[in-house]
């Protein structure tokens, strides 16, 4: 119906390209036209000028020899000023768009090492946007954004790094472990010298408050019962504590002690190491 009252329509964000007998004459804004078709005047196309997206994924290879699969994603849009240029210059502008990517990575990537890929991926979308951005210009678009959205090693690439990050991972568990051992190694051995120290100290005490108190049994019977010697009280004292002995263990069901040689005979043999011991260390 349009074409027949010479009335066409133009979106918004789009332009109309209008021929007259085959030839540019005008670039159409968005509204309504007239188009004399009786006159030779038509309609060649519309162009878009929104925003538009162009993935594009390129096989290289790195300096240190990985294949690698980088997706860029492209961003442009047609010139409303340039909309003739946009129209009639390109044939395929995604294909177009496409080849400068692969120029420009391929001529990248392969001067950068697997890692260095990772970290510069910014410079590399910034020189494929200056790139595009001096070539497009020419057909009336332009670049908009440049994005590195995705960097993919082979598969092995990929489970090779990730088990030399897990090896480097386990080496330093490892060595803190080691480190965790040592510390109590060396506080379980702090702690050993410590309660030896002070088991030291406890039997060296106990040693002589023992021989304080029978030098004190000793005095004191000597001076209560007149004629008896220190001898006389040492004997006497030693077997009062064998009796003594005996029967708690003799009380005692499940004992396992033994004296060896067993016998009250067996005493004064012991009288004499105790009281030949405390004569040295009275003389000492």
């Amino acid at each position: 119906m349009g074409n027949l009252f010479c009335c066409v329509q133009v979106d918004q964000s789009t332009v109309a390209i209008k021929e007259r007998f085959g030839r540019f004459e005008d670039v159409l804004e968005p509204g309504c036209h007239c188009l004399p078709w009786f006159l030779g005047s038509q309609l060649a196309g519309h162009l878009s000028l929104r925003l538009q997206q162009l993935d594009v994924r390129c096989e290289t290879k790195t300096k240190d020899n990985v294949f690698v699969n980088v997706v860029a994603s492209i961003q442009y849009r047609a010139l409303a000023d340039k909309a003739s240029d946009a129209f009639y210059k390109l044939t395929n502008t995604r294909t177009q768009i496409q080849a400068y990517v692969f120029d420009v990575i391929r001529a990248s990537v392969p001067k950068l090492n697997l890692d260095d890929v990772f970290e510069q991926k910014t410079e590399i979308a910034k020189a494929v946007e200056e790139e595009l951005e001096k070539a497009m210009s020419a057909y009336g678009y332009e670049i908009v954004q440049t994005l590195i959205v995705d960097i993919e090693p082979d598969e092995h690439v990929k489970r090779a790094m990730n088990e030399i990050n897990a090896a480097a991972r386990l080496r330093v568990a490892a060595n803190e472990k080691a480190e965790a051992e040592k510390i109590l190694q060396i506080k379980r051995a702090e702690g050993e010298a410590e309660s030896k120290y002070l088991s030291g100290l406890g039997i060296a005490r106990q040693r002589q408050a023992i021989v304080d108190g029978l030098r004190d049994s000793v005095l004191g019977f000597s001076v209560n019962v007149p004629g008896t010697t220190a001898k006389d009280v040492m004997d006497m004292v030693l077997v009062t504590q064998y009796f003594d002995t005996m029967k708690e263990i003799g009380a005692a069901s499940k004992s396992s002690a033994v004296f060896i040689p067993h016998g009250p005979g067996a005493v004064r043999d012991v009288a004499t190491q105790i009281r030949d011991g405390l004569l040295q260390a009275t003389h000492q």
